[in-house]
């Protein structure tokens, strides 16, 4: 499984002082940089900004390697690695709202802390430097060699979170200060390595999010009861006119591909024991009220197929396959890692990446596979209405259906993330516009 470090630093010319910070992003197996962050940050402590380029060093690794990423966080900050490492306790309280951000990100990771000498931190300690010399002048970090008239790569403030937008910088990622190296140039090609590690691909496994109470379809109950029961009233201030057609969508379990985070669209790997598991705890939730599924549709592919027949034997239904609930079409690319691509397509992935006309060599865009969804979702409500439906599939389609329900640009796909098992709600009503009423609820895995 591919792994990564995270080398961090910060400082201020007088503690406080003009302060900056800096970060890379290197491939553990060979050290090719990935990315390198750096912002300066007006007047600050030493310690501060050195929380901050890990906050910030952090942030880029998950935009480029998604949750559950293996990383060695290496600085030569003794006391930021030691708090971290939960050795020392944190006494200054400025810094403790740092710390809890900066732990919050290391969660999603599997991180190992090292301290290290500032002599093997240069990378990082170069862009510091080179932060604190522009905050000392009242400027921000420009990547060297740089035309001080030219712009950034983005706009977006070093505080945008979510996922990246066509020609921003990763999430959360201070724009910028943000250059990845790894074959890509700056401009669109940056729009999503998010949208690649994370948020549109079959590559993740489970994530420990705080779930939502248990929901149901709507039935024209008072809000009042809605939290208790979960059961839905509509578009939200007032309750609807007509009975919602409720359309449940389960991503799939876990197989080898999304273990080891390799692309996996129409190739066909079967559900692991752990994907397996998974599935019947879904269904163990969706076999009990307040759920009522009376239909149960499923991607044509072996991982969501065996999902959902697992959902609906409990529930005592057949599974009708639907086409047009399969996963995007990677084609030269199914089964390789985001590195692996990286690496062997630098142009194919840039041009991905910038466009969503674009499709990976022998594969579909996600424009097309937009059409599809859109296709699919609309017959499923015509064919059902008034009805729960259960729909398997994965990431990518269950992505655009949130997005057509909210009438999201394109760019949503990549701010949103899905795990492995994962529940997610719209209700669609014919005198009103699409809810949403759940998302990425995985409460049913713990």
């Amino acid at each position: 499984m591919t792994s990564f470090v995270v080398e961090a630093d910060g400082g201020s010319r007088g503690n406080p002082g003009p302060a900056g910070y800096g970060a890379v992003v290197k491939d553990a197996s060979d050290g090719q940089v990935l990315a390198e962050i750096a912002e300066a940050i007006g007047t600050q402590t030493n310690n501060v900004a050195e929380y901050r380029g890990l906050i910030a060093g952090l942030r880029s690794l998950l935009a480029i390697a998604g949750d559950g990423a293996i990383v060695e966080v290496r600085m030569d900050s003794k006391l930021v690695i030691e708090q971290m490492a939960g050795r020392w306790k944190i006494k200054n309280e400025g810094l403790r709202p740092l710390a809890s951000e900066a732990a919050g990100l290391a969660r999603r990771l599997r991180v190992t802390w090292r301290w290290i000498p500032r002599e093997k931190n240069k990378d990082a300690d170069r862009l510091a430097n080179e932060a604190m010399d522009a905050a000392a002048k009242g400027r921000p970090w420009r990547l060297a060699g740089a035309s001080p008239a030219a712009p950034a790569p983005a706009s977006a403030p070093a505080s945008a979170s979510a996922g990246p937008a066509a020609g921003s910088a990763p999430a959360g990622v201070p724009a910028a200060g943000f250059r990845e190296t790894a074959s890509r140039e700056t401009g669109p090609a940056l729009a999503a390595p998010a949208t690649v590690q994370d948020s549109l691909l079959d590559l993740i496994g489970e994530e420990e999010t705080v779930a939502p109470a248990p929901y149901g379809p709507a039935n024209g109950t008072d809000p009042e009861t809605t939290a208790a029961t979960g059961s839905g009233v509509g578009t939200g201030w007032r309750p609807p006119t007509t009975v919602a057609t409720s359309l449940l969508l389960l991503r799939h379990g876990e197989t080898p591909f999304s273990a080891e985070r390799r692309f996996s669209g129409v190739g066909d790997p079967e559900l692991t024991s752990a994907g397996t598991a998974q599935a019947e705890a879904a269904a163990a939730r969706l076999s009990r009220p307040p759920y009522g599924i009376q239909v149960v549709v499923s991607s044509p592919l072996k991982r969501a197929r065996a999902t959902a027949e697992i959902v609906a034997a409990m529930l005592g239904l057949e599974v009708e396959v639907e086409e047009g609930l399969r996963e995007v079409d990677f084609g030269d690319w199914e089964g390789h890692t985001f590195t692996e691509i990286q690496r062997r397509w630098p142009d194919e992935l840039a041009a991905w990446l910038a466009d969503p006309s674009a499709a990976p060599p022998g594969g579909e865009s996600f424009e097309a596979a937009a059409r599809r969804v859109q296709e699919t979702g609309d017959r499923l409500v015509e064919r059902y209405e008034g009805r729960t439906v259960l729909a398997v599939s994965h990431v990518t389609p269950i992505k655009m259906l949130l997005r057509f329900a909210l009438e999201a640009p394109p760019s949503a796909l990549y701010r949103m993330h899905l795990d492995l098992a994962a529940l997610s709600l719209i209700e669609y009503y014919a005198d009103g516009p699409a809810v949403v009423k759940a998302f990425n609820d995985t409460s049913h895995l713990r």
